[in-house]
């Protein structure tokens, strides 16, 4: 089980990794898109785009659906939801470690403030 998800989370980090597909995934949360719509702000060609489209379809970001000559796409969001679990670890790392140093950074303000002369404190 340990393999799979590895493997899945590899596959959805490889897929999020051009930002090409990073845009593709950005407008198909607005709706469903034929391949055409999705290649056509890209200086690429249909063939270019259907290769971003099975790369985001194997890691299962998205799904296609054949109508008649026409190749609709839309996204399917469940693999995100592991990737956001993955990067919530590590949100939590860095918010842990950053309010140590905040912590510090005001003792160390505290320590270098001088206090005003005939101040009883």
């Amino acid at each position: 089980m340990v393999e799979y998800e590895t493997l899945r989370l590899d596959t959805v980090f490889h897929a999020l990794g051009d930002a090409t597909r990073r845009r593709m995934l950005r407008e198909l949360a607005d709706g469903e898109r034929t391949v055409g719509q999705l290649a056509e702000p890209f200086a690429i060609s249909l063939a270019a785009a259907s290769k971003h489209i099975k790369v985001l379809e194997n890691a299962g970001l998205i799904r296609r659906e054949i109508r008649g000559r026409t190749h609709f796409c839309r996204l399917d969001p469940g693999p995100l939801a592991s990737a956001h679990q993955w990067l919530g670890f590590y949100e939590r790392f860095w918010t842990d470690r950053l309010d140590v140093l905040e912590r510090l950074l005001r003792e160390e303000d505290t320590r270098k403030t001088p206090t005003p002369k005939g101040d009883d404190r």
